[in-house]
């Protein structure tokens, strides 16, 4: 099965970005029936540690590790880091081209979050990806599908986005479904308070 960890924002949050996406040229094409790989507002989440595949009877073991990893993280964090959905961008060129929103607030306490899950999935002999954590929402894979001025237009737009901020109350271990309609299973919920 597929896995990763992640902060799912409020509904709050997620409604302010709705509206902002649906003023894209992203959101717009989308609503008229271009497939521009808009993620669905469901799937909207900020991944902390990306699994990949893990055996089945590992779950288990990656979800105590998860619960294990935010305890001792909790132990020297007072309170769930205060995070606002802000500024975005783009990674990729053309065809890998990927939107994000950006992640602001208190950063710091995540990037500590995610080393503790880490260390905790590590000290487990379970696999992540180590690539550096970059702290983003992924809004959509257009690819080459919406021209190169519209592209430039929405990540310009982006760049000056500002949501509500919010507390990040919990992480998720989540099992994702891949294909024409995603869908994230969440397996195990702790509370970072």
């Amino acid at each position: 099965m597929r896995l990763f960890v992640a902060v799912y924002p409020p509904e709050s949050a997620l409604d302010h970005l709705a509206a902002a996406v649906g003023r894209l040229r992203l959101g717009q094409v989308a609503a008229d029936g271009t497939n521009v790989r808009l993620a669905r507002r469901p799937l909207w989440h900020i991944t902390l540690v990306f699994l990949g595949e893990v055996a089945d009877d590992r779950a288990p073991a990656a979800a105590e590790s998860v619960q294990a990893g935010v305890a001792r993280w909790r132990a020297a964090s007072a309170t769930a880091p205060v995070l606002q959905l802000a500024g975005g961008g783009r990674f990729g060129r053309g065809r890998t081209s990927v939107i994000w929103i950006g992640v602001a607030g208190e950063i710091d306490p995540l990037y500590r979050l995610t080393r503790s899950v880490r260390r905790s999935l590590r000290a487990a002999r379970l696999g992540f990806d180590r690539k550096p954590f970059r702290p983003h929402l992924t809004i959509a894979r257009p690819g080459d599908r919406l021209p190169a001025t519209d592209l430039a237009a929405d990540v310009a737009a982006l760049a000056g986005y500002a949501g509500p901020v919010w507390p990040a109350e919990q992480v998720r271990l989540v099992r994702s479904l891949p294909g024409p309609n995603p869908v994230h299973e969440p397996l195990a919920t702790v509370p970072l308070t």
